[in-house]
């Protein structure tokens, strides 16, 4: 099969879960002699693509060639599959595949922000939720995103979560005696007040943030102001991280798809403490602890650097937190209880992980709503070439 993924994040280097997700599908079917490409945002140029990737892509620096871009691979490529991630900018990139595609577009349900439906949308658009009903398929990461897309279109879509853990083996990272309170991506929908919060009520312990693809100057500083919390560097390796981390915090105000961080941490042993922000709950697989934190219901028209809308933060009970965090960082016996059932659940989900699953769900899928193609003039017969001309030639007159 031919497969081209386009999206309007980069893919080299890819950033944020999506992006790593929707990469390490493509590179599994690659590895199984399918042919790959990605047509996608242009990233940091001064970060090399990983030598040896067995998938190419396309970055288009301009966001106004995007369509054309995609439209230019379609042709040229000839595609199979289209998969449209869902980091998609007003639907264009979705609009387009129909367009170019038509029968053969998979729409990747990763972020509800993203869609063109449902309460979580930041841009809700009725044609583009037509759209994504019309698709061959449609593919979501979690169960609880699933039945958010269920809710909000009507469509039945398959849930496959990525392969995104790697085959281990994970060490267990976890030391309650050492290590920081860590959170990945300190931004405004994310929970960076809730993080800054709750080191403030904390002052002995030591707080670290790495940051990600929404943080902002403005976050930075609101961070270096505390002594307290360590602003860390990216790595390679995610493990590298947790290496670093006594307990992980995922204080999300915004509907989350999954939280792969979530399921990542447990997998090394480390202790989560999450909101209950859409498909974190699911992420946590039963385990402590899971805190209510109100999720980000309106937005002003206001935007940062990342041209992410300004959201309106409700007030949050931070003794809940600081609660759950004080038990956590003061009962030993407690600590090792919660670290080692999240463990022993996170390694059952990822053992149960098929990294075929994708190639096999596009294998079964059979492409349909294909739109006739204009028959060509050397196409037609003499008789209709005479009937086209003399309708032409009443038109001019």
């Amino acid at each position: 099969m031919r497969i081209l993924l386009t999206a309007n994040a980069s893919y080299a280097p890819p950033r944020g879960g999506a992006t790593r997700s929707n990469l390490l599908w493509l590179e599994h079917m690659a590895a199984q002699g399918h042919a790959c490409r990605v047509v996608a945002g242009a990233g940091d140029s001064a970060v090399p693509v990983r030598a040896g990737l067995p998938v190419e892509i396309h970055a288009v620096a301009e966001r106004a060639q995007h369509v054309p871009g995609l439209r230019r691979h379609i042709r040229e490529f000839q595609p199979d599959w289209v998969l449209v991630s869902s980091e998609d900018l007003g639907h264009v990139l979705l609009r387009e595949a129909h367009h170019s595609a038509a029968g053969r577009v998979v729409y990747l349900a990763h972020t509800p922000q993203f869609f063109p439906f449902g309460p979580a949308s930041w841009n809700p658009d009725a044609s583009a939720t037509a759209l994504v009903t019309r698709a061959a398929g449609v593919v979501a990461i979690g169960h609880h995103t699933a039945a958010y897309i269920r809710q909000h279109t009507g469509c039945e879509p398959a849930v496959i979560h990525p392969p995104i853990y790697g085959s281990g083996p994970f060490p267990n990272l976890a030391l309650f005696d050492a290590g920081l309170v860590t959170m990945v991506n300190p931004c405004a929908v994310k929970g960076i007040s809730i993080f800054v919060a709750l080191a403030e009520r904390f002052p002995a312990c030591g707080f670290g943030a790495l940051p990600g693809w929404g943080t902002t100057a403005a976050d930075r500083a609101r961070i270096a102001a505390h002594g307290n919390i360590a602003l860390l560097p990216s790595c390679p390796h995610i493990a590298d991280f947790l290496g670093r981390s006594r307990i992980l915090l995922m204080p999300s105000l915004w509907y989350e798809g999954f939280g792969l961080i979530v399921m990542e941490a447990m997998l090394h042993g480390i202790p989560v403490i999450a909101s209950d922000a859409g498909g974190l709950v699911e992420a946590k697989m039963g385990t402590p602890f899971v805190v209510h934190a109100p999720m980000i219901e309106r937005y002003e028209p206001v935007f940062d650097e990342h041209a992410l809308p300004k959201p309106v933060i409700e007030p949050v009970d931070l003794q809940s937190w600081a609660d759950t965090l004080c038990l956590l960082l003061t009962d030993g016996a407690l600590y090792q209880q919660v670290s080692a059932a999240s463990r022993e659940a996170a390694l059952g989900f990822v053992g149960g992980l098929d990294a075929g699953r994708m190639l096999q769900y596009l294998q079964s899928l059979t492409p349909g709503d294909i739109l006739p193609e204009r028959p060509s003039l050397a196409s037609l017969s003499p008789a209709k070439r005479a009937l086209l001309l003399q309708k032409a030639r009443s038109r001019m007159n």
